[in-house]
This record gives structure tokens, C-alpha cells and sequence, in this order.
């Protein structure tokens, strides 16, 4: 019913008056348990963003929310750990009467994923929550811990009861990155899972796609008739993501030793990038349309071999981040100094459909970077005649449209204009979009967008399993063969990464962006 609504919106149809897409969804009666919540990313994420929900009047007067963890907290104490991650990190101004209903909901429950006591605790926790808040029975569980404790956490949900919704009820499982480090592990994390939930009934959170730049990757190339008659293989020379930090590993050693870049970013972050901007305009946004056209591009996707020429790993060695002395990744604090996991990599993958054919899709990722910067660059190919001298363009560059993710928000457009003066030299000019010009409203952060669709039942920004599983069979055969080589290669930090990435441009005549 609602896709048909959509689709007769889209079509023109006069129900277009009785949906208003400016109104605001606001969540049914609903509770979420945070498992994990006394973690960085609940502190500085999870919890700010609920906050930040409330605030807007997104959700229900009588929502809940309830930490499970090892902590001997009571309410109180709880309250306090809660209310002290909303002030330093919510993105709306902190509101004596928005913390006091919230609060009315805050619940904690003390407990180790394998204690079968707490768990029951749990349960009964949750059947109050549906009498005295009015939360219908109605739960999304968030399992903000390692994929080791996933198959702990869902049994005892299922053990319990608290996984099976009844009449009129639902139950939903919120899963954080990483899903699985290779195909056969994902596979199995996905069984284990699905075992007990639903596939529909299962939200993989990628936040990379609750950002609103990454959204307006959909609205560019769909609401706008002037990129999609060269939005391809005969206008386009080829395409580069780039995630790039420029921070250091810190406190994330024991994490990140043995993940690596590949695995924590393009697995996820960069391949989901690469199929919003490659697929093929969907018959309409809903969940369904839009994940199977992700899907279809998805499957069209391989890497491009030869690997020793088309992709490219390092570690960052000391250097000057700014004007500021860096050390080392293996003087990093708790990482193994034989470890040859990468903190950079880079690789091509090309795209076996006629639109895409040919062109190159160039993905890199890193820390201790030049600058942290998250953007998507079509670049265009030369034009096939230019009227002009040499030393007339000989400044001109390759056209390009650079969509910029974070952290200056827009769209950028690269073209060539004419110098003003009596001679004839044309040169590259940018035509230059920012949110932060172009809207006064602040866009809000990916997770509450993130965390509302959990309650909404919205999973068009939510990777399938079959996505997940997709990404991983593109990417081991690279992996696999870094297995292989040994010791990745160096670079310095506050650079753009190892030569070898330099190289794999080069050797086709590109160069990549210097953002």
C-alpha cells in the first residue's frame, strides 16, 4: 500500500496533496535496548542521537530505553551516565523538560551476554516497560558489541522470548559493522542471526548511509534531468571514493590489528558509495526497490586485476600531521610492530554493464592522510575535439562533479572558463554547493536518521545480507592475495599514501585528486 502510494506520488497522481513529504515520521509506541551502552560509540553516538530524536518530537511520548551491561548501576546511576553523554555530544541544545520525559523511560539492566538471570531481568524489565510506558510490546534491540557476542545476545533474546513478537507487535535487531571479516565468516553471522530474526526483521547499520550528503546522491542524479544523459561509459573517464582520516590508530590498536583499512572501510562504507552512484534509477525509493537495484550493480561488480598493478596497501611511518610530529603506526601504543595489517588500501573495481563499461571505479582509504575527507569524483573525459592552441588550454583539466560527504558538505562542479583579458587561455573554474550556504536548517546526524527508520520499519539505507555477502566476494580475492605478499608498503604520515597508489593511476595516465 505504501509503495503504491509512493509510485502514484511520483507518477503525478492528485493523492500528491494528502502526502506531505515535509511533514515529519514520528515513531509508534517503541522502546530500544542498547546492548553494549557503556561503549565509546554509545556514549559519543547512540545516546546523544535518542536525545537528539526526543528533542525533535520524533518519538513517542512514552518511549524507553534500556542499557544492558557488566555495570552494577541502578537507574539513577544509569540517568546520570546518560544525561552526562547527552550534554558534551547531542547536536540540539540540551532541554530540562525533553531530558525529564526521556528519563521517565531510562532503565538499566546489569548482566554479562552469557547470564541467563540477567537476561530474564531483561525480559520482565521489558514487560513492565509495555504496561507502564506504553511501549506495546514493540522493541528494537541494538547490539552495539562485537560480532563474537552476536550469537550470545540473539539466543538469549530468543531463549527468552523477547525476539518473537505478538499480534500487533514487533521486534527488531540493530547490527553494527563489521559484518563478518571475510565471505565465510559473513555467511555465518548471517545465519546465526537469521536464525532468530527475520531477514526484514534485521537492520545492519552502515552510518555512512544515514548521511545526508549520501542521501543526496539519490536526489542529484534522479530529481535533476541534466547528469543522467552523461551519467556513463561514453562521458565518464573514470570514478574515484576516497575516505581519508587523519588521524592515527590511538586507543584503537587491539581493535584494528588484524581488520585493516579494506575491511573497515571499503568492504562497507565505499562499495555501498560505489552502487548509489552506479545503479540504475529505481521505479520508486522503497525499501525494496532500491536495495534490489544496489544488488543488481553489485552483482556486476569484480575487482580489476592485475592485482600488483591495481591496488595498492601501506602503513603510515612517523611524520608531520599539520605541523605536529606524529609517530609511527608500530610506535603506536598495543599494535604489534610485525603486524602487516594495512592502515591504508586502495583498489579498482570495474562495473560489467553497458552503462558502466570501462570505466574504472578507483576506491581508497586511510589514516594519517592529508586531511580527513570523505568524497565521490566523476571525472570526465576530454572532449574528443578542442578548437583551441595548445598553450591556450594547457591549464584546462578533466571536467569533473565532486560530491563531497564530509566534512564540507556539497557539490562541487570542475569546467573550463575563459580567463578575462584580450587573449584566448581557458583554464578550470569550480561552481561550488555547500549545505551549510544553501540550508539554515542544521542536517542531523546519521544515526538518529538511522535509529528513527529502525523504529519506522524504513530499511532503504540498511544493507541486506545479500549485499553484505556480495561486498565480500568482491573484495577477498584482493585480500587473499595481500595475504600473500607480506609487509605492506610505508608511507608518511600527512601524506596521500604508499607510491604504489600513485602508480596505479599513473600507469593509465590519471592522477588521483589531491582534495
Amino acid at each position: 500500500m505504501i509503495e503504491e502510494r509512493d509510485a502514484q506520488v511520483q507518477r503525478g497522481n492528485p493523492l500528491r496533496s494528502a502526502v506531505d513529504k515535509r511533514l515529519p515520521r514520528i515513531a509508534g509506541p517503541s522502546g530500544l535496548v542498547i546492548f553494549g551502552v557503556t561503549g565509546d560509540l554509545a556514549r559519543k553516538k547512540l545516546l546523544p542521537a535518542v536525545y537528539d530524536l526526543a528533542s525533535r518530537g520524533l518519538l513517542p511520548a512514552g518511549f524507553a530505553l534500556v542499557g544492558f551491561g557488566r555495570r552494577d548501576w541502578s537507574k539513577q546511576d544509569f540517568e546520570h551516565y546518560v544525561r552526562e553523554a547527552v550534554e558534551a555530544r547531542s547536536r540540539t541544545k540540551f532541554n530540562t523538560n525533553v531530558w525529564n520525559r526521556l528519563a521517565e523511560g531510562i532503565h538499566f539492566v546489569s548482566g554479562a551476554f552469557d547470564d541467563d538471570t540477567a537476561f530474564d531481568r531483561l525480559a520482565t524489565v521489558l514487560a513492565e516497560m509495555d504496561r507502564s510506558q506504553g511501549t506495546a510490546g514493540n522493541w528494537a534491540y541494538y547490539l552495539s558489541v562485537p560480532p563474537e557476542f552476536f550469537a550470545n545476545v540473539v539466543h538469549q533474546l530468543d531463549r527468552c522470548g523477547m525476539a518473537h513478537p505478538g499480534d500487533g507487535q514487533w521486534r527488531r535487531v540493530i547490527i553494527e559493522k563489521p559484518f563478518g571479516h571475510d565471505l565465510a565468516s559473513a555467511k555465518e553471522l548471517n545465519k546465526v542471526v537469521n536464525t532468530v530474526f527475520p531477514e526484514h526483521a534485521v537492520f545492519r547499520i552502515d552510518h555512512y548511509l544515514g548521511k545526508e550528503t549520501v542521501q543526496n546522491i539519490m536526489a542529484l542524479r534522479f530529481s535533476n534531468q541534466m547528469f543522467e544523459p552523461i551519467w556513463n561509459s561514453h562521458y565518464i573517464d573514470h570514478v574515484q571514493i576516497t575516505m581519508a582520516e587523519d588521524i592515527g590508530l590511538g586507543g584503537r590498536a587491539g581493535y584494528y590489528d588484524g581488520i585493516g583499512a579494506a575491511r573497515d572501510v571499503i568492504q562497507n562504507h565505499l562499495i555501498q558509495l560505489l552502487a548509489l552512484v552506479a545503479m540504475e534509477e529505481p521505479t520508486s525509493f522503497s525499501p525494496h526497490q532500491l536495495r534490489s537495484e544496489k544488488l543488481k550493480v553489485l552483482r556486476a561488480t569484480s575487482p580489476t586485476g592485475p592485482f600488483e598493478e591495481t591496488t595498492a596497501r601501506g602503513q603510515y611511518t612517523a611524520g608531520l600531521q599539520g605541523s605536529v610530529p606524529v609517530v609511527g603506526l608500530r610506535d603506536e601504543e598495543g599494535f604489534d610492530p610485525d603486524s602487516e595489517t594495512e592502515t591504508f588500501a586502495a583498489c579498482t573495481l570495474e562495473i560489467n554493464s553497458r552503462r558502466w563499461a570501462g570505466v574504472p571505479f578507483y576506491l581508497r582509504t586511510g589514516k594519517r592522510l592529508g586531511r580527513r575527507v570523505t568524497e565521490i569524483a566523476l571525472v570526465f573525459k576530454r572532449p574528443p575535439y578542442q578548437p583551441f592552441y595548445p598553450d591556450q588550454t594547457n591549464l584546462l583539466t578533466n571536467n569533473a562533479v565532486v560530491i563531497r560527504i564530509q566534512p564540507d558538505e556539497g557539490v562541487l562542479m570542475r569546467f573550463g572558463s575563459k580567463v578575462p583579458g584580450v587573449g584566448l587561455e581557458v583554464r578550470d573554474v569550480n561552481m561550488d554547493f555547500a549545505y551549510s550556504e544553501a540550508f539554515t536548517e542544521q542536517s542531523p546526524e546519521a544515526y538518529e536518521r538511522l535509529i528513527l527508520d529502525a523504529l519506522l520499519d524504513e530499511s532503504s539505507l540498511f544493507p541486506t545480507n545479500a549485499e553484505v555477502e556480495r561486498s565480500w566476494e568482491i573484495l577477498d580475492p584482493i585480500l587473499n592475495f595481500w595475504a600473500q605478499q607480506g609487509r605492506p608498503d610505508e608511507y608518511e604520515a600527512g601524506t596521500w599514501g604508499p607510491a604504489s597508489a600513485n602508480h596505479m593511476l599513473e600507469k593509465d595516465g590519471r592522477v588521483w585528486r589531491r582534495p
